[in-house]
């Protein structure tokens, strides 16, 4: 990490000025987004910066590590150029939109990175038993034909594993991704050679995130949008309120974030949600396993590979026990840490501390701890007057869904220096340092710590990635009147499907029930094999 100390308050101010801040926050007017839709014959762009795209950004930030800016080439059909994390200077939309063609086939960074991308799907393949082997069994079924879906995710070689295995039951996609940061460049290059609509590179402006989501979204002749699977709400949000018409053909919605959930549940209230919609983050497949044991080894990835800590008696406070907290904490527990909850919900907080953690409020703890979390879903967990209070050094992240729970926008002000520290591939960090010489350090800009600074172990995002594809499936070929204009969970039979997708993977045998047992227990033999009320 730099030591440096900061720069006389001028200088302060000026870095502060002129910041372009990105968001990934709720939409505020969709129909001020750039740009038309598909267009098939359309030109193919990947973006590329100027030699001197780096320090276009220095006005915000004075960096300690910008890449190495990389010859620009330009040829009739498509603009390419560096794939480092760095090439932020010009976004690849605007030379689309520049050259007089704004609706590309698809838009990416680097489309000539497509053979590293490549490599880093066929990896992924190897570690996600259960989509491959839905894939297997249900490409001749083609159980999606015609179906044509708006995604809106994170894009990275197991999502990519995912949208193949869509296109191979059948269905047509267009993909953006739903937060700036987290999107793969080599592996948008792959799906976008491969022939899919892809539209995302990691460091999104802005206008560029609404700008990749509205090439998804808006109807033409020759894409009807049916289906939509989000991450976040984005998507069905935008859709709702620049495309109501076409969102009314929408056959149903699969949401996988507890942000996404909230904001259907919000619609379905104030009945403004016409079709039905599938939440896939209440799931037990989703809930358990992505939620609680993939961040318990995402967390500790992202913070060694951000920050290069040691965690052996640093003192951390987590903020939410739900199953991402609980994650969290166990993995920080595990590696010597001092951990502290913080909680509203008394049901979590005795699970807390009955797994031997103190239960507290943040003040208490804010002067003294090394390391703050937040896994809430809510906003404003974290504000500026904690981060007044914070210890120099303190390392602050973000792994719940939204980019609203720290609150980043207070930290810029002239009195206020960013530092951009890291800015490679899986590693996003600043420091915001002091009049006084203080400084934190925060990873991500407040945005997911786990896919922004790390990875996700591919293994776990298979248990996801088929429980989406099935909530598809189920959605899409549902008899007319089988789900109203509601949110709905997955039915318990599939969640099961999906654990027996994966259980060969460990060698795992399952016990059957006889049928006087079954008929003990009132079972079916084949399950489900829990009421939906079961907490598991």
């Amino acid at each position: 990490m730099s030591d440096g100390h900061g720069e006389p308050n001028t200088l302060r101010k000026d870095s502060v000025a002129t910041a372009n801040v990105s968001s990934d926050s709720p939409v505020t007017d969709p129909g001020q987004v750039r740009g038309g839709n598909t267009d098939g014959n359309a030109g193919k762009f990947e973006g590329q910066r100027g030699k001197s795209g780096a320090l276009k950004k220095s006005a915000r930030y004075r960096s300690r590590s910008l890449s190495a800016s990389s010859a620009d080439s330009y040829s009739s059909t498509s603009y390419t150029g560096s794939s480092s994390d760095e090439d932020e200077g010009v976004q690849p939309h605007e030379k689309a939109i520049a050259a007089g063609q704004p609706n590309p086939p698809y838009c990416v960074r680097n489309v000539e990175q497509h053979g590293f991308g490549r490599r880093e799907i066929e990896i992924a393949e190897q570690e996600m038993p259960g989509i491959m082997a839905l894939r297997a069994r249900a490409k001749d079924d083609k159980p999606l034909k015609d179906a044509k879906i708006v995604g809106c995710t994170h894009i990275n070689a197991q999502t990519a594993v995912l949208i193949e295995t869509l296109a191979a039951l059948g269905a047509t996609v267009r993909w953006a991704a739903c937060n700036i940061y987290s999107t793969q460049n080599e592996v948008a290059a792959a799906l976008a050679h491969a022939g899919f609509a892809i539209f995302a590179w990691r460091g999104e402006s802005e206008e560029a995130f609404w700008w990749c989501i509205d090439q998804c979204c808006t109807p033409t002749g020759a894409w009807q949008p049916n289906m939509i699977l989000d991450d976040g709400g984005d998507a069905t949000h935008l859709m709702l309120k620049k495309h109501p018409t076409a969102f009314k053909q929408i056959k149903g919605i699969v949401e996988e974030s507890v942000t996404g959930v909230h904001r259907l549940y919000q619609l379905s209230k104030a009945n403004k949600l016409c079709v039905p919609a599938m939440n896939v983050n209440d799931s037990v497949t989703k809930t358990k396993f992505d939620n609680l044991y993939s961040c318990r080894e995402s967390i500790i990835d992202a913070l060694k590979r951000s920050t290069d800590l040691m965690f052996g008696g640093k003192q951390a406070v987590v903020c939410g026990y739900g199953e991402v907290g609980k994650g969290c904490c166990q993995a920080l527990k595990a590696l010597g840490s001092v951990v502290y909850v913080t909680e509203i919900d008394p049901i979590c907080a005795l699970q807390a501390a009955m797994d031997g953690f103190r239960v507290v409020k943040l003040n208490e703890v804010i002067r003294q701890v090394d390391i703050v979390i937040t896994a809430t879903g809510n906003k404003g967990v974290v504000t500026r007057e904690h981060m007044e209070r914070m210890k120099n050094g303190c390392v602050v992240c973000n792994m719940g869904h939204s980019n609203t729970e720290i609150d980043v926008h207070a930290l810029r002000t002239p009195d206020l220096l960013w530092e951009r520290v890291r800015s490679q591939l899986f590693s996003q960090v600043d420091h915001i340092i002091w009049p006084n010489d203080k400084r934190i350090v925060l990873l991500a800009e407040g945005r997911l710590a786990n896919l922004c600074c790390s990875s996700l172990p591919s293994f776990v995002v298979s248990v996801t990635a088929a429980t989406q594809a099935l909530a598809l499936i189920e959605l899409y070929n549902a008899p007319q009147h089988r789900y109203k204009a509601d949110v709905y969970l997955l039915p318990k039979k599939m969640d099961e499907y999906v654990a027996s997708l994966h259980l060969p993977t460990f060698d795992a045998h399952l016990t059957e029930l006889t049928d006087e047992q079954a008929k003990y227990l009132g079972l079916n033999k084949v399950g489900p094999f829990k009421p939906n009320y079961y907490r598991y």
